[in-house]
């Protein structure tokens, strides 16, 4: 896969495919879950290939996600000393029942400990994942888990809602009754510890997710919600050229190989219409706490957003900046879906 994936850069850079001398912030990112299966001289060895074909200057961000298990104390020093500044370690959970059920390899003691061995390897800029509307997990529960990641003083959190999902593990057991959703009002109790305990830390709520200590947001995913520009490598990426042009690659694993060994990058591409570029607009900005400038909306659909805007406007779910910046207050995060669907153009 490795071969493949150095194929694939090689395959587009000779296209003519960069990143534009006016892409700051640059970002690089391994993610998928566990690119920490690959030896961190592998790792350099991609990225120092990317680096070279697309970016103009190195990249200020470099984050590599891992499992807690997957991070020793060498593995650690290694990855620092290649350069990369940033970890996502996706602990999910400070209860070992729970991470048995997601079927986590690491145990909560392992999550406690890996973040020390992180700083203590160099890294300050540190994230890590957690999840709540978890079958069975109490409010008492979440409110632990949140203590146990405040304690460790690392710099951004994201939190994710559980979403059970036909033909997942947790689908499976949905189906036979083993579990049941949680209850709306259990989430949304959940959702209001997180927020208010996570800003007492000091921490900002700067996308529905995500929360990070003043000067700590992702740069990264940043980049993706303000629609900039980005080069996806390997199978299931995606590209998109910050205007009008995405690119998919195939998931599945064979027919990638199959076809970047013929030369050919195994890709979907899809030309958007100005109403597909508002309408993502819509679904990445209104995510963030910054929100949406009208300035950016192409103007055709400014005139519907205004009108549609005004009784979320009247009841507080939307708010002016005034400077005809759009946003919704964190508050209604965990009801933004049906909010921004509200303003989607079919």
């Amino acid at each position: 896969m490795m071969n493949c994936m150095t194929a694939e850069m090689e395959i587009k850079a000779s296209k003519g495919e960069t990143l534009r001398d006016n892409n700051e912030p640059y970002t690089l990112y391994f993610g998928g879950g566990t690119p920490t299966i690959y030896r961190v001289n592998e790792l350099k060895t991609l990225a120092d290939k990317a680096i070279s074909l697309f970016f103009p200057v190195f990249p200020s961000e470099w984050t590599v996600e891992a499992n807690p298990d997957d991070l020793t104390a060498d593995y650690l020093q290694q990855l620092a000393g290649v350069g990369v500044n940033r970890l996502s370690i996706g602990i999910q959970s400070f209860i070992d029942r729970d991470l048995k059920m997601m079927r986590r390899r690491h145990s909560a003691q392992q999550a406690m400990d890996v973040v020390d061995r992180a700083k203590n390897a160099g890294f300050d800029n540190i994230s890590i994942d957690l999840i709540y509307g978890f079958p069975g997990m109490s409010l008492k529960e979440w409110e632990y888990n949140l203590d146990c990641a405040t304690g460790l003083n690392v710099k951004h959190i994201s939190a994710y809602h559980l979403s059970i999902e036909d033909k997942t593990v947790f689908g499976k057991m949905r189906d036979k009754g083993k579990i049941a959703p949680v209850a709306d009002e259990l989430s949304d109790m959940q959702y209001k510890m997180l927020e208010t305990k996570l800003q007492a830390a000091g921490y900002l709520h700067y996308e529905i997710s995500n929360f990070a200590l003043p000067g700590f947001f992702s740069r990264h995913n940043s980049a993706y919600w303000n629609k900039q520009q980005y080069i996806g490598i390997g199978p299931a990426a995606h590209s998109y050229d910050g205007g009008f042009i995405r690119k998919n690659n195939v998931a599945n694993n064979i027919r990638y190989i199959e076809s970047i060994r013929k030369g050919i990058v195994p890709e979907t591409v899809e030309t958007l219409s100005e109403k597909d570029v508002y309408n993502e607009t819509l679904l990445t900005s209104l995510r963030t706490a910054n929100g949406l400038d009208l300035n950016a909306v192409p103007e055709v659909f400014r005139a519907g957003f205004l009108t549609k805007a005004g009784k979320y406007l009247q009841s507080g779910r939307i708010v002016c900046a005034g400077n005809d910046r759009y946003s919704i207050p964190s508050l209604y995060f965990l009801i933004s879906d049906s909010i921004i669907s509200d303003f989607i153009e079919e």
